[in-house]
């Protein structure tokens, strides 16, 4: 299936000052495919070692970290040649052999002719073990689970709905509103794990995507029990376990209280950490202040909580196919969380952002998102789960500080007024976000 960030993965290839990357993502979300993909694609052959499942190669890093001994034994278990202009090397769950991650120092500064790609669904976490990080000495990358652009290629719309979305096509896109939708529903359903969307594209089987659904569910859940400290696995599996509750309010923000009656900062903040560290989860927090960078203004005491994956959320929450065809109401569930947590995911694939949210006047009001882009601006997104554009907070802060790019997102049509842009749900907000868009900046 058709992933955008193929074209980074090329990019990579083609810088001549590259270094071994860092492949990260959660679990499931596509990287062995995509690395394997973009090696067939790109070299000439492609050399692939899994530490989970090469028990022999474990220890290979053990004795010492020369990358002439490393890259023999690397050809020794392939049974290839390895040529450093035509060949990729994959090392794939790296976090299971001691040193691994350690070693890619040592094949930047001596041999960087080597083209490597490291990867493991669990990076983060054991990052912050014995582990020595390379610092300055790896490119790093994230794969996050596919956009609802993705999606669409993944159901055959490449030369439809898709093109009409990356050509940032806003006069068409209203003849094709209802078809948008629709497809906007079943995303919102389905998700984007890789495995559940290419079951529902070939069958359109909302069972079995669900079934797959809860089989990644359950995986998480038992990398918890296999990967986190012993102590602190009942706390995660209580904040994770609390999600659908917490988004469920009409307040996101985080309440420990939620996840325990009585709950405090200091029994849960390891195991949200865990959980973010791990990619399931992500965290966005309050900003004080609408100054520039967002990140010193930025209160970490305050922050709300999404989950890495759309359709991961709806089964958790256990979320019915038939809601897909009670009109707009797949929108609206849980006070419109779902639609939320859409929009955060879409903003989440343009690494640029500084992704904030801003509750002002002692929390009288809030926007739903604060982004900084790349060229320092800052951008107010309000998200609406219908076509009711009514949203008090936005316009406020709008006619206080008058930014020169302000989003609505909602289900109504792509419109421009003289101090905000409505952006349709479906057009995919990482597109809106550099002056150079075809939105015209305030």
């Amino acid at each position: 299936m058709y992933r955008s960030k193929t074209k980074e993965l090329i990019q990579w290839k083609l810088d001549k000052n590259k270094k071994p990357l860092i492949f990260y993502g959660a679990r499931q979300v596509g990287k062995t495919w995509l690395i394997q993909a973009f090696g067939k694609q790109e070299y000439k052959q492609v050399v692939y070692i899994n530490f989970e499942r090469a028990e022999e190669m474990r220890n290979v890093f053990l004795h010492d970290l020369d990358p002439g001994r490393l890259i023999t034994a690397f050809e020794f278990y392939s049974g290839l040649k390895i040529t450093p202009e035509d060949t990729l090397i994959v090392l794939d769950e790296i976090q299971a052999a001691k040193r691994g991650i350690t070693s890619l120092k040592y094949f930047c500064e001596e041999t960087p002719e080597y083209q490597i790609i490291a990867a493991g669904s669990l990076l983060g976490i054991n990052l912050h073990s014995e582990e020595s990080f390379p610092v300055g000495k790896v490119d790093m990358m994230t794969l996050y689970p596919m956009s609802f652009y993705e999606f669409l290629m993944a159901m055959g719309e490449e030369n439809g709905l898709a093109k009409i979305i990356e050509e940032k096509h806003f006069d068409i896109m209203p003849i094709f509103h209802e078809k948008f939708k629709e497809y906007l529903k079943y995303y919102f359903y389905v998700g984007g794990m890789p495995e559940a969307v290419k079951a529902f594209a070939e069958n359109r089987d909302w069972k079995k995507a669900r079934q797959i659904q809860n089989k990644i569910l359950k995986n998480y859940r038992n990398d918890f029990s296999k990967h986190a400290p012993k102590e602190i696995v009942p706390r995660i599996n209580m904040v994770w376990d609390s999600l659908p509750a917490q988004l469920a309010k009409k307040n996101k923000k985080f309440i420990y209280g939620v996840v325990k009656e009585g709950g405090r900062a200091k029994e849960f903040e390891l195991a949200i950490q865990w959980l973010t560290d791990a990619g399931v989860l992500h965290k966005v927090f309050a900003v004080t202040k609408a100054g520039v960078p967002l990140v010193a203004y930025q209160d970490f005491s305050e922050f709300k909580i999404y989950h890495n994956d759309l359709g991961l959320l709806g089964a958790m929450s256990k979320l019915k196919s038939k809601t897909l065809v009670d009109g707009d109401a797949v929108f609206e569930e849980f006070k419109g969380a779902l639609t939320e947590q859409y929009a955060f995911q879409q903003l989440l694939l343009n690494e640029e952002l500084t992704i904030n949210y801003f509750p002002f006047d002692n929390g009288r009001y809030e926007l739903d998102f604060l982004i900084e882009n790349g060229d320092g601006d800052l951008i107010p997104i309000e998200v609406k789960a219908g076509e009711n554009l009514n949203a008090a907070s936005f316009k406020i802060y709008c006619e206080r500080n008058k930014p020169k790019t302000a989003i609505k997102t909602s289900l109504t049509n792509y419109k421009e007024e003289t101090w905000m842009t409505n952006l349709p749900l479906y057009a995919s907000l990482p597109l809106p976000c550099s002056n150079n868009n075809g939105i015209n900046p305030r």
